[in-house]
């Protein structure tokens, strides 16, 4: 099993997109980027240490690339935001893009180049490419929500927008 960390706002939005998929051993939503050991929800939610919501995501590349889930992962963002997505705002909800490799950097490099001619997007694509530090599990009650809570996941308003954005940007 090989591991992708991406980050695109709250981490309850991105693990559907990828959850389902052929190939997905776990999608885990978690913590990284930040400066101190194990931190909770709340002290990440309170933008003092650095971390953003991300999801890990356990894969076999037998089946699904890396460069495929890099496809998927610019599906589920508004890569011209650097500070937020849609309804979630500041640093703990940025996309950011942390790989695990010098294959994973060149990929995601040229993944968001690729994004960047595409001319898709009139403003510049601001998604950080970094490199993976600690990844931090978040509580259990953050795991697999839109399973165990699929009517307050559905009302969600940041889940409402990014829908909304991804119907209006890639469908």
């Amino acid at each position: 099993m090989e591991r992708a960390i991406f980050a695109g706002g709250c981490f309850w939005c991105m693990v559907q997109p990828f959850d389902q998929l052929p190939g997905i051993e776990a999608v885990v939503s978690g913590y990284t980027g930040g400066h101190i050991a194990n931190p909770s929800y709340q002290e990440v939610k309170s933008g003092k240490t650095g971390h953003t919501e991300a999801v890990e995501i356990s894969f076999d590349n037998a089946i699904i690339s890396y460069e495929e889930l890099l496809e998927i992962y610019w599906q589920q963002t508004d890569p011209t935001d650097a500070m937020g997505q849609f309804e979630d705002r500041g640093s703990s909800y940025r996309p950011e893009i942390f790989y695990l490799s010098e294959d994973q950097r060149q990929a995601a490099e040229a993944s968001k180049a690729a994004l960047a001619a595409s001319g898709r997007f009139d403003d510049p694509i601001v998604t950080q490419i970094t490199p993976a530090g600690p990844f931090y599990p978040a509580e259990d009650y953050h795991q697999d929500f839109y399973k165990k809570s699929p009517d307050k996941y559905q009302a969600d308003e940041s889940a409402i927008a990014r829908h909304q954005f991804i119907e209006n940007k890639w469908k």
